[in-house]
């Protein structure tokens, strides 16, 4: 089993559903805000096809899936109170602190690649900020010029994998998603995958990836020529 994975030497990792416990908080905020505009429930089906993307596409997305009045800057306006008040409360996921602590300190060098923009970054980070200093850099897509395309495009990887020092190739890189885009942003990259999904997930779109856990905490470091844990 060991030999079907490529070796690698650079570790990327999403962060909503997969470090942090946000992609159901998102879920709740969506729902709060549709329903101001009727008998809406934004499902897991509608969560699947907008995970991973720039904010403002989930926006646009999430309008044309209800047929909603409004615009997608007007729709951002209406769920920005709601990240105040529900994003600052954001736990990390099982696994996360072992994996990003083990990675560090064997000096694996890793980076964040998220389509958060800056300020949402800032209100989900705000109990768990000494984990994310971990990181060698941070990729906020919604915020980052350098990313053009969010997921399911390649941008941030790639953009993400460059601004380490050595400047790896995209094949020597390993990500870690929860969703969809993200699976196939990763893989359009030339990048190796680590699946974790939400178990509300259907099955039939975690087919992509590399390798599917149920939690970082399954995570074999040897598989890909890292590092073992030492517990």
């Amino acid at each position: 089993m060991e030999n079907s994975y490529n070796k690698v030497t650079h570790v990327l990792f999403d962060m909503d559903g997969l470090l942090l416990d946000t992609e159901y908080r998102y879920t709740e905020i969506y729902n709060r805000v549709i329903r101001e505009y009727g008998d809406y429930t934004f499902t897991w089906d509608h969560k699947a096809t907008t995970m991973g993307f720039h904010p403002i596409e989930s926006a646009k997305k999430v309008i044309e899936i209800f047929n909603l009045p409004t615009t997608p800057e007007e729709f951002m306006e209406q769920l920005a109170p709601h990240y105040q008040e529900l994003f600052p409360h954001s736990q990390l996921m099982p696994g996360a602190e072992r994996i990003l602590n083990h990675l560090h300190k064997h000096n694996i060098p890793i980076a964040l690649a998220t389509s958060s923009g800056e300020t949402s970054y800032e209100l989900k980070t705000k109990k768990v900020k000494p984990m994310f200093e971990l990181f060698h850099h941070k990729v906020l897509g919604g915020s980052d010029g350098e990313v053009r395309n969010g997921k399911p495009a390649p941008d941030i990887f790639l953009v993400a994998a460059r601004r380490f020092d050595d400047n790896p190739d995209p094949s020597k890189c390993l990500v870690f998603e929860d969703a969809p885009n993200g699976v196939q942003a990763a893989l359009s990259a030339g990048m190796q995958v680590v699946m974790v999904p939400d178990p509300n997930l259907p099955k039939d779109l975690t087919k992509k990836a590399t390798l599917v856990l149920g939690s970082l905490e399954e995570f074999k470091p040897e598989l890909f020529g890292l590092p073992p844990f030492d517990d």
